[in-house]
């Protein structure tokens, strides 16, 4: 069945004003329920791969560490366009009011099975990546598992999210430590990052 709310109109500015505030945000009903529903079928025709971990000569498959299957979104899928073009509106607004110098932004599909998870852990490290925003935009809901968890840089749990069709995640890549618990049943998402300059000191950040 299709999903269904109202479309938001405000949802640019419900963002900006608490990751202004606290370095993230999180917020219901944030994309058209009619993409959401289209990405959520568009997932299931997808063929998805074990995730590894690890950049460049450091990439490795280890199922301690996480679990979930990935594929990369492409602007030459007419749904995935809808979502890329959705997040560049995101991109040009951060930029304008917080002054991030945002140029680009990946994303890939993520599915995690009953029982999969990803260990904590940071998605860019000072000095050391081009990923400034981490972004999650939840699929379907779940009533319990694969919760996604953030941690402040004393490791303090600050927020646990409940997996909900249309929610939209934001939060600074190099200082929020997180977690996704193990999943009770499939759980379907899109995990993006806005980056800025594509090289640091002539270290390239490519994508995982």
């Amino acid at each position: 069945m299709p999903y269904q709310w109202p479309t938001a109109t405000e949802w640019l500015n419900q963002i900006a004003a608490p990751f202004y505030q606290q370095g993230y945000m999180v917020l219901e009903q944030a994309i058209p329920a009619d993409l959401c529903w289209a990405l959520y079928q568009d997932v299931q025709q997808q063929s998805l791969k074990t995730a590894g971990v690890g950049r460049q000569g450091q990439h490795q498959l280890d199922q301690q560490i996480r679990r979930d299957q990935t594929c990369w979104l492409s602007p030459d899928n007419p749904v995935q366009q809808q979502y890329l073009q959705l997040m560049q509106l995101l991109q040009q607004d951060m930029n304008q009011r917080c002054f991030l110098g945002l140029i680009d932004f990946e994303a890939h599909y993520a599915r995690y099975q009953q029982g999969d998870f990803y260990q904590k852990h940071l998605d860019a490290f000072v000095g050391r990546s081009n990923r400034v925003l981490s972004s999650v935009c939840y699929l379907n809901t779940l009533e319990q598992g694969g919760e996604l968890v953030i941690y402040d840089e004393q490791d303090q749990q600050i927020s646990k999210i409940q997996p909900k069709a249309g929610t939209l995640v934001i939060f600074e890549s190099c200082r929020f430590p997180h977690e996704v618990l193990p999943a009770t049943q499939t759980r379907y998402s899109i995990a993006g990052w806005f980056r800025h300059n594509t090289s640091i000191q002539g270290w390239i950040d490519p994508a995982i």
